[in-house]
């Protein structure tokens, strides 16, 4: 699909500032987008809003389908008559320029359930039809995501191929016992599943109103410890006792003499085939409804992937396998029409990756800081784009650009100063040069990391590939957005024509 020239930003809505440790869907989103409207940008682009387990991480989620509570404002829950003010008092003093994950996710959980036993409590027939009418409506992936979520807290945490064997396997003795023990459990659940969703269309809405366009993430695997394995086990090369016969990575290469061993399970496509992808076309409709445009996380995994032993130690053990492909893509078509898709297509692919992102029209993706370096590669530079592109400075999983620059100043290579020959730069604003660059080239769409609109270096990096913690936990505060950075970004638009 081709898209308008635009620009926009990337900001993960945990990175917005708010008094309750984390970024959510309150005031303060609503205030994020009037910021958007005001610098003339008509895109935000987002990570997965799913609820998120060990490591924190947006791309490990527990479901492909439900909604991340930690995101519940409870200002906003407050202002809309569900909760009492009283939940507004006693917050913890958590700090404002990261995420805390631990005590948030103590406070945060403390404070919904008090939610929660208020809602059963009060007569509030409106709230509760609204409840109702949600649960009936999402109910094919909701009654089974809200058991598994209770059961998963029943046995403290564990994933589910450790639980004991009966409901492990979902044997229906077991899974009508369990249903019926955490009935409440459950209901409680499903009761924040209606809380995130109210909150997220409503935000939702909101920035299309102002003109803004929300750019989701669809991650292309799912997690081994999520509602979506447990429940469909036989659409992933799963064992009838629990375990992954073949997982997800990438093989050996320059950067990692082992590989990636991701560990996620691998889909049965032929399987999959046979429904038209049912499960994946429920997957797209759901994310239709949250997002305008969805980003397909590593896009190479439906023409081949890495396919590693479910019990290898690392990813050298593998062999590329031809993934659904062109196939895949025609049926959603011919139950959706043109998709609004973005192609992740970084890293070193075969020409057929590109055949099949241009068969279907989907833009690729250019990242700036890839152009320079040692390692440099050269389809990242501007001169050699096409329109239907979609350019960064960086992602979530770079350096920020500033932190970026800094890293190579006397890294012993050219970097430095093929970066200044190419852009024209006086080094003495990298950020706003390399911006400008993107602004200034042809790719109908330019996305830039906040972090490189505020000039902030590594302390601000999202995530670091590889590293055990510490990750996804960055956040802005307001007095960072001066009139200054809002003239600028309103100028890059209107001069660049975006």
């Amino acid at each position: 699909m081709q898209f308008e020239r635009s620009a926009g930003i990337l900001l993960h809505p945990t990175s917005l500032p708010s008094k309750f440790g984390i970024g959510d869907l309150g005031p303060d989103a609503y205030k994020f987008i009037d910021f958007l409207a005001e610098t003339k940008q008509k895109l935000w682009q987002i990570l997965p809003l799913g609820p998120t387990s060990f490591g924190d991480s947006p791309y490990q989620c527990l479901s492909a389908f439900a909604g991340n509570p930690l995101l519940i404002s409870f200002q906003k829950l407050v202002d809309d008559g569900i909760a009492d003010k009283e939940i507004l008092k006693n917050i913890p003093n958590l700090p404002e320029d990261k995420v805390d994950y631990g005590n948030v996710i103590e406070y945060k959980y403390e404070t919904l359930e008090k939610i929660y036993e208020r809602f059963e409590k009060k007569d509030n027939i409106k709230i509760k039809k609204s409840f109702e009418e949600f649960c009936e409506k999402e109910k094919d992936w909701l009654d089974e995501f809200a058991l598994f979520i209770a059961i998963k807290e029943y046995f403290e945490g564990k994933p589910w191929n450790e639980w004991d064997s009966e409901i492990s396997q979902r044997k229906s003795e077991a899974v009508n016992y369990f249903r019926n023990r955490l009935n409440e459990e459950i209901k409680f659940h499903k009761f924040i599943q209606f809380l995130f969703f109210q909150q997220w269309i409503g935000l939702k809405s909101y920035a299309n109103s102002k003109g803004i366009k929300i750019i989701g993430d669809l991650p292309i695997f799912v997690a081994f410890d999520s509602a979506d394995v447990w429940v469909n086990r036989d659409l992933f090369e799963v064992s009838p006792d629990g375990k992954p016969l073949f997982i997800a990575g990438v093989p050996p290469d320059y950067f990692s003499p082992t590989g990636q061993r991701w560990g996620n399970p691998h889909y049965r496509w032929n399987l999959m085939e046979k429904d038209d992808y049912k499960w994946w076309r429920d997957r797209i409709s759901s994310l239709l409804k949250m997002t305008d445009i969805i980003r397909i996380d590593h896009f190479r995994g439906f023409y081949n992937y890495w396919k590693i032993p479910g019990d290898a130690p690392t990813a050298e053990t593998g062999e590329w396998v031809l993934g659904p492909g062109e196939k895949f893509f025609s049926t959603l078509e011919k139950y959706f029409g043109k998709l609004p898709i973005i192609a992740e297509d970084l890293g070193i692919l075969v020409p057929e990756v590109y055949e099949l992102r241009d068969k279907f029209n989907f833009p690729g993706m250019k990242i700036l800081q890839f152009a320079f370096g040692t390692n440099g590669e050269k389809k990242f530079l501007p001169h050699r784009y096409v329109k239907n592109c979609v350019v960064y400075t960086g992602s979530h999983d770079n350096d920020t650009t500033l932190g970026w620059w800094q890293s190579i100043q006397n890294d012993g290579t050219d970097t430095k100063e093929f970066f200044m020959k190419y852009t024209g730069s006086d080094g003495n604003d990298v950020c706003k040069d390399l911006i400008r660059l993107a602004y200034s080239s042809v790719a109908d769409i330019v996305i830039i990391p906040l972090q490189d609109f505020l000039r902030l270096g590594s302390e601000a990096r999202m995530n670091f590939p590889g590293k055990p913690d510490g990750n996804w936990s960055w956040r802005f505060k307001w007095e960072q957005i001066t009139d200054k950075l809002i003239d600028e970004m309103k100028s890059f638009v209107e001069i660049f024509e975006r």
